[in-house]
């Protein structure tokens, strides 16, 4: 396998779309380092492992000897990108968005080299492009190609409001591949339209076209829904040692080969040869262990991910409680009201469908009974599935 075919394998891995790989080639025969752009509009102060994804192939070109650029969206931030929604998202306040953007820096470097990582923020052209700047171009897109992309179509079609500064969007994300003479830009699957426009603004700028790296949007804790945390089903990256590690342990055996493919960075021979172990009927336990300890070592140490590890099995394995849980004090009386009152469960007929399914423990043993009553003046330890703990005080 030549040198071209072997980085073009690493690129492609996990991907979902490379447009146009034949273009992605003839630049890899130039021999030069490429100049690869993610962009990242600091709509929060944490990333999550769904925001790595993209990280982390900006990782593998890194490690390939390209020009990796981070750009942080300071300026597109406060326009506010709708993309998948239904309505305009709230555009973010300049203080906002600076306060999130000084975050991202910190917690990129847990994957990136900060020796080899441009970080550039897009307000560094755009303040002082100007009303005649905007115009231009704005004037190198139509309404017509704008209405093309799925959700601006749907919520034209459907009479939904559509503001003129949510046009503007896709046009200064493309503007940014001008400004950074980006020869790759990757993105998630629901940034298309943007990532194509790129393309289109760098031809009428007389720079070759940037090829498009689309990566698939990261499913969550259940499985289903991408990575979210309004959705609660996310692993945050800044989260303790502990949570990611069970976490991480808590998903499904499918899910964790996905999870694998998108943010493990070991090697594809190995991770061939681990699935062919787990096919073989190993344990896929040992396989979630080996990306769990990976994760924690990448975003806290290899140090904190043993202690994870010693921590889950001896709360799982061998029943112990962890040393250190919430301690509450609420009014004694029948079980689902406390599990209520201490947060353990939502409601008290969530609590009596935890307790029908064997999910509740009290004082380490599990609770069967919907009847249990607990008497004031006790100090008991309740779970609720593999992660709640409380110690409660009774009164």
């Amino acid at each position: 396998m030549n040198d071209i075919e072997s980085q073009l394998n690493e690129i492609k891995r996990g991907a979902h779309e490379l447009l146009v790989e034949s273009e992605l080639v003839a630049k890899l025969r130039e021999n030069r380092p490429l100049r690869i752009k993610a962009g990242f509009d600091p709509t929060a102060a944490d990333l999550h492992l769904g925001h790595t994804v993209l990280i982390n192939k900006l990782k593998h070109f890194q490690d390939l000897g390209h020009h990796v650029m981070f750009l942080i969206g300071d300026f597109t931030g406060m326009i506010g990108d709708p993309t998948g929604k239904n309505a305009t998202r709230p555009a973010l306040t300049k203080e906002q968005v600076l306060i999130n953007a000084k975050t991202y820096t910190d917690q990129i470097y847990k994957i990136l080299d900060p020796e080899k990582t441009e970080v550039v923020f897009n307000s560094t052209w755009f303040e002082t492009f100007g009303m005649a700047g905007l115009i231009q171009l704005a004037a190198k897109h139509t309404v017509a190609r704008m209405l093309e992309r799925d959700d601006f179509s749907k919520r034209y079609a459907a009479g939904q409001p559509i503001a003129i500064h949510e046009f503007l969007y896709p046009l200064c994300q493309g503007y940014d591949s001008v400004a950074m003479c980006a020869d790759v830009e990757l993105g998630g699957t629901d940034q298309k339209f943007n990532l194509l426009v790129g393309r289109e603004l760098q031809k009428h700028y007389g720079q070759a076209p940037q090829c498009v790296l689309m990566m698939p949007l990261l499913e969550g804790l259940d499985g289903v829904n991408k990575m979210s945390k309004s959705l609660g089903n996310y692993i945050g990256i800044t989260e303790s040692p502990g949570e990611i590690f069970g976490k991480i342990m808590s998903v499904s055996d499918e899910l964790m080969w996905r999870y694998f493919t998108l943010l493990s960075f070991l090697g594809g021979d190995k991770l061939s040869q681990l699935k062919r172990e787990v096919d073989a009927g190993r344990n896929p336990r040992d396989a979630k262990v080996i990306l769990a300890k990976e994760i924690v070592t990448r975003f806290h140490s290899a140090l904190e991910a043993d202690r994870a590890l010693a921590d889950f099995e001896a709360r799982f394995q061998k029943g112990a409680l962890p040393e250190e849980m919430p301690e509450v004090r609420v009014a004694a009386g029948q079980i689902a009201q406390v599990l209520k009152s201490a947060g353990l469960a939502q409601s008290t007929s969530e609590a009596f469908r935890l307790i029908d399914g064997g999910g509740v423990r009290l004082n380490g043993e599990k609770l069967m009974e919907r009847s249990t009553v607990l008497v004031a003046g006790e100090t008991v330890v309740l779970q609720v599935g593999k992660r709640k703990f409380a110690r409660v005080e009774l009164f």
